[in-house]
């Protein structure tokens, strides 16, 4: 079996896709067994820019090209290396000639299992502003807290112009840490959702005031499931 990945959204969280797929494949079946693994790679920026346009339709379409081309290299399921992009799963699903398996979904699993009752939710501003993400959540009873407005416009800014060039900066950690603070005094959050694939360059469990749910090993773990289950021939 063969994974599609649309990748470059962005791409550090794409590096990150793939070094841990493989590893979780090969911590199951052994070192010598290699995922096949298509990459299609397309613009974070882009897909920031279409959204702030509110150009839904041409991010359908982008993100259908991808799709399109990752089946016809042999792809039997694909699966993003972004969450913005989610913002229009429901349409790209009902267009999409192959299973796309979502970060969403394999987290509302695991938010489930952990028996959460209220996340705090981090990510881009389309993630933390729009329903597409928070609306699973709440419909399995979990309450779903964001930052204040003026908060929300600077993780985006963090987000667009440091994590998605690589760029980790102490001082930016340590606002975002505040940020988690202030949700667990003021809006009593359980956990917090890492729901930008590149917030894991800056936080996780040891420094976080609450524990993470990190969509991106929630969703590398489903599709490391996905693979071993067919043994990734």
């Amino acid at each position: 079996m063969k994974l599609g990945l649309v990748g470059g959204i962005g791409p550090e969280s794409t590096v990150l896709y793939y070094r841990k797929i493989i590893s979780g494949v090969q911590s199951k079946l052994g070192h010598e067994c290699l995922p096949k693994i298509s990459i299609e790679s397309l613009s974070a920026f882009k897909v920031f820019e279409l959204c702030r346009s509110n150009k839904f339709d041409e991010l359908t379409e982008y993100l259908l090209e991808a799709l399109n081309s990752l089946e016809k290299s042999g792809a039997d399921f694909v699966a993003l290396t972004g969450n913005t992009p989610n913002i229009v799963m429901d349409r790209v699903r009902q267009l999409a000639s192959i299973p796309v398996l979502s970060a969403i979904d394999a987290t509302c699993e695991e938010a489930k299992k952990r028996g959460v009752g209220s996340l705090g939710l981090l990510g881009t501003s389309f993630t933390m502003q729009h329903s597409f993400f928070k609306a699973p959540f709440e419909n399995i009873g979990i309450r779903i807290a964001t930052p204040k407005l003026e908060q929300i416009v600077w993780i985006q800014d963090k987000i667009e112009n440091e994590l998605e060039h690589g760029i980790v900066k102490e001082e930016t950690r340590e606002s975002l840490i505040q940020i988690i603070k202030n949700l667990q005094d003021n809006q009593r959050i359980d956990q917090v959702m890492l729901a930008c694939t590149e917030l894991p360059l800056i936080l996780h469990d040891e420094i976080s005031p609450v524990p993470c749910l990190d969509t991106l090993e929630i969703h590398v773990a489903a599709l490391v499931e996905r693979l071993v289950a067919s043994k990734v021939d």
